[in-house]
């Protein structure tokens, strides 16, 4: 038979299995049957009931407007699809062609999709963690659970970490008027993602709406009572806090330990891809039947030096998802590359952020236009000379011209390109703390796993 022969007779008889049953797994699904894949397709997933949506559960549930229960994300068609759900993955065997569940079954695929997602970061003493008033906020009951404390009127919340996911709590806080300490181990909130001119920007929003926010320090230890309850914080410049409620929000964890032993390039950073979603293997070589799409996917992008980069963005898990999909089912001369400008967003404290592009890759910002006192403004990124990425603060009117300029690698610092152009536009050092992959220059490290690791496969040794 000829080649697109095998591909039809994949499309109607192929055994398909998706590894991670949320956003991207349910859009890839989706697009595979539009696609024409009319053959077998598995569903696997460690959480109970039917995808549901992420984002809104450090907004609306948390809020109250939003039952966590009604999170379920809308179905664009049916799937047809055999779902094993609640029972995580635990192996990948590439020598077989067969996903491991952690109760032992086997599942066979021709071609398997990898989108497990990120984990919350946990408190790292198990006992503490397991105090009653200790949460995560990654899943739905997560967020119920969370919803309920606060709706109980706890007498002060702690927010360990002060990214997006920690200051959208924060604010959610204080719009219920609930007394917030938010502990940082960084210069700034969202420093880490945005840089320090606009961290100093989102400290001076939290201080000025009422939160006890505290950077530079950490927290040491979350004291219970004999009940088992949370009931003090301890700081490790000597301080405590009383506190009923602790919300962990210290970033998240790739879900690629079940991978370990299977060949592919997955590590604590993601699993390295081609632009077209294709896994790599541990030597760099393409796997033509694993793909990998959303969170835990590493894709280089032209714009960013062809750097492998991993981003937990809503809009982005769904585009790979669609890409992966279609190359899955598709020859090499129809398939698509994941090329896509990431966009990002977020609400506190009454303020839309909204940024284009990758603001880590990045050695200098410039506020372009609006005003930084009043919070409406757009910072311009750039790399070497060129526009990388862009931010509006209540200004996301204007991310498409940044986007434009973004593709055509403009110079930067751009001009303005409004009316309100701010009285002081000079570049700045972006200045992100601790070490930034992409802002130094690093190559492409294939693994997942720190260059000093030395990682390399055993049949390469013996070569």
């Amino acid at each position: 038979m000829t080649s697109a022969d095998n591909l039809q007779a994949f499309k109607r008889e192929g055994r398909i299995v998706v590894v991670g049953a949320s956003l991207a797994g349910l859009r890839a699904a989706e697009a595979l049957r539009e696609e024409g894949f009319t053959g077998s397709l598995t569903m696997i997933g460690d959480e109970l009931g039917e995808p549901y949506d992420r984002p809104p559960l450090s907004k609306q549930v948390l809020t109250g407007w939003v039952p966590a229960e009604n999170t379920k994300l809308p179905r664009r068609r049916e799937v047809d699809a055999e779902w094993l759900l609640g029972v995580p993955a635990s192996g990948l065997d590439l020598a077989t062609n067969h996903v491991r569940l952690a109760d032992g079954r086997e599942v066979p695929f021709d071609r398997v999709l990898i989108s497990t997602g990120v984990r919350g970061r946990p408190w790292f003493v198990e006992s503490e963690a397991a105090l009653d008033g200790v949460f995560v906020v990654r899943t739905r009951e997560h967020a119920a659970g969370l919803q309920r404390a606060l709706a109980a009127g706890p007498s002060r919340v702690l927010v360990i970490g002060a990214g997006f996911t920690g200051s959208e709590i924060a604010s959610i806080c204080r719009e219920r008027d609930i007394p917030v300490t938010v502990a940082e181990l960084a210069p700034a909130p969202l420093v880490g993602a945005l840089g320090a001119m606009i961290g100093e920007v989102a400290a001076d929003m939290q201080r000025a709406h009422g939160v006890d926010l505290r950077c530079g320090v950490k927290v040491t230890r979350l004291e219970g009572d004999a009940q088992g309850r949370l009931r003090r914080a301890h700081f490790d410049d000597g301080s405590t806090i009383d506190t009923d409620v602790a919300v962990v929000a210290l970033g998240g964890v790739r879900n690629t330990d079940w991978l370990q032993g299977s060949g592919l390039a997955a590590g604590v950073w993601g699993i390295a891809c081609d632009t077209g979603c294709r896994a790599l293997d541990l030597n760099g070589l393409v796997t033509d039947d694993v793909f990998a799409a959303g969170d835990v996917a590493r894709c280089p992008n032209p714009i960013y030096e062809y750097r492998l980069i991993s981003l937990e963005h809503w809009a982005n898990a769904v585009e790979q998802a669609e890409v992966a999909a279609h190359n899955m089912v598709s020859g090499q001369a129809d398939r698509w590359p994941h090329l896509s400008i990431p966009r990002f967003w977020s609400i506190q404290f009454g303020v839309n952020i909204k940024s284009v592009g990758v603001p880590t890759f990045a050695d200098e910002v410039v506020v372009t236009q609006g005003s930084v006192p009043d919070h409406r403004f757009v910072a311009a990124y750039g790399y070497r000379g060129r526009v990388t990425a862009a931010v509006s603060f209540n200004n996301a009117k204007w991310l498409d011209h940044y986007q434009a300029l973004i593709e055509t690698a403009a110079p930067s610092p751009p001009p303005c390109p409004a009316p309100d152009q701010p009285a002081d536009a000079k570049p700045v050092p972006v200045d992100f703390p601790g070490p930034t992959l992409l802002a130094q220059g690093a190559t492409v490290v294939v693994t997942g796993h720190d260059p000093s690791e030395r990682r390399v496969t055993a049949a390469y040794q013996h070569r």
